[in-house]
């Protein structure tokens, strides 16, 4: 799952997870091709608000696989961080 977080208020501003219903005809939940999903579906809910700009937090997790391939596929659809 993805989230786009306001800190200073506290809100969730976006959210994107291979739990909805448009993803569940993947085969895997757990792979690079489920990451790039939600990664592209994250994007496209931001700029529908307005956001363009985010801070990437990995939450300790190493740059590679399916975090790399989340926030490759963000960046393509526009995201800057």
């Amino acid at each position: 799952y993805a989230q786009i977080i306001d800190d200073e208020k506290g809100v969730t501003l976006a959210a994107a997870s291979t739990l909805e219903e448009g993803l569940k005809g993947l085969e895997s939940k757990s792979n690079v091709a489920a990451a790039q999903e939600v990664g592209a579906n994250i994007a496209e809910r931001a700029r529908e608000k307005g956001i363009t700009e985010v801070v990437f937090d990995r939450n300790g997790y190493k740059y590679h696989g399916s975090v790399a391939a989340l926030a490759n596929a963000a960046r393509d659809k526009g995201l800057v961080f």
